[in-house]
């Protein structure tokens, strides 16, 4: 299984104060049924942190009138609202929910350019929750496709989520085969579309990021 990118400093981390832990009990309390105890839940915790960064391989089918899911999941939301952060407009947002136990990578929804970038310091509510799309820690990055219109991705941080990683830079190209990043430890992923985008998931619906298609763009726009 391969690791993202990600979790190798984190792991590293884990590991060595496991090693310290495992070490000190043996140490100080000597008794093999507590050793083997302490090794076993210790071991089953380090795997569990891996898994939650696997990286899985997946075959990307890149289309630019298709809109594809960001993260792995579950849909939570699908309504009109608007966004006042770059859009400034009405628009469909659609939200993906990531448990502990999806894989946390975020993926470009579009291709297009990368046109905004902006971090935001916030809150750690749960991350299902309607106010944390403006109140959690967030990142947000529009993009415009290369048909013109332009679509806002939001990654946000929930209650156990302490750091979010994108690698989104004003300027660039974004892919729907790239990684726009990670988020660390539960979290959720807004995407704000033009009103007349054809959506094809449905709430609570169980979704792939990459393999997922959200919707499809109505307008192809002028190119």
């Amino acid at each position: 299984m391969k690791i993202h990118k990600a979790g190798y400093l984190l792991l590293i981390k884990i590991f060595i104060i496991l090693m310290i832990i495992n070490a000190l009990v043996f140490a100080f309390i000597g008794n093999l049924q507590i050793c083997r105890i302490t090794i076993g839940v210790s071991t089953i915790f380090y795997l569990l942190i891996v898994n939650f960064f696997r990286f899985p391989k997946r075959h990307i089918q890149v289309d630019d009138n298709t809109i594809l899911c960001p993260a792995d999941g579950k849909i939570v939301v699908i309504e009109e609202t608007f966004e006042p952060e770059y859009l400034k407009c009405q628009c469909i947002q659609v939200s993906v929910f990531m448990n502990i136990f999806n894989v946390h990578i975020n993926w470009y929804a579009i291709n297009g350019i990368i046109k905004y970038f902006k971090y935001h310091k916030g809150r750690y509510m749960a991350a299902y929750l309607p106010k944390s799309s403006t109140e959690n820690e967030r990142t947000t990055i529009a993009i415009q496709a290369h048909n013109g219109q332009e679509i806002v991705m939001r990654q946000i941080a929930g209650a156990m989520a302490k750091r979010i990683v994108s690698y989104a830079v004003v300027g660039n190209k974004a892919r729907q085969d790239h990684h726009a990043g990670f988020i660390k430890f539960g979290s959720r992923v807004d995407l704000y579309l033009p009103l007349d985008t054809q959506i094809k998931v449905k709430l609570g619906e169980k979704v792939i990021g990459s393999q997922t298609i959200i919707g499809t763009f109505s307008n192809q726009g002028s190119k």
